[in-house]
């Protein structure tokens, strides 16, 4: 499976990680939420999610959309095991949509919880904060 060039997923640490550089808009994480549920088909064992906002640099979202995509992940979701998703943000509209989405996911599965600090979003996620570092191509 072909994921987006902004979406990692690391097998061993059953990681799905989403880089966005740039402007975050509806169609970026429409893009993105394909390549998940596309994953969460194909794969039978749960997986966590780490979101690195550090690299966006815009955010063109709406309250609207943030809650029609929380209402659709907690109905895609549920009856399955329980998951987190860790959001690592420092820009102030991304904490509050990040935050939003926690609320409106909050008795589904999915646990979701933003951090401005990338080794406490790797703690939580029980994984060595190396793996949530981004590695830069030569």
């Amino acid at each position: 499976m072909k994921l987006p060039p902004d979406v990692e997923f690391h097998e061993d640490i059953r990681l799905l990680i989403y880089r966005p550089r740039g402007l975050v808009n509806e169609a970026a994480l429409n893009k993105t939420l394909s390549a998940l549920e596309d994953l969460e088909a194909k794969l039978e064992k749960p997986f966590d999610r780490f979101s690195d906002t550090l690299a966006a640099d815009e955010v063109e979202l709406n309250f609207k959309y943030v809650i029609q995509f929380s209402l659709h992940r907690r109905l895609a979701y549920a009856g399955h095991p329980s998951v987190k998703s860790a959001i690592l943000a420092t820009d102030s509209t991304m904490i509050h949509y990040g935050k939003m989405h926690a609320v409106l996911t909050q008795g589904s599965p999915i646990k979701v919880r933003v951090f401005q600090d990338r080794k406490e979003a790797a703690d939580w996620l029980n994984v060595p904060v190396e793996r949530l570092a981004e590695t830069l191509s030569p």
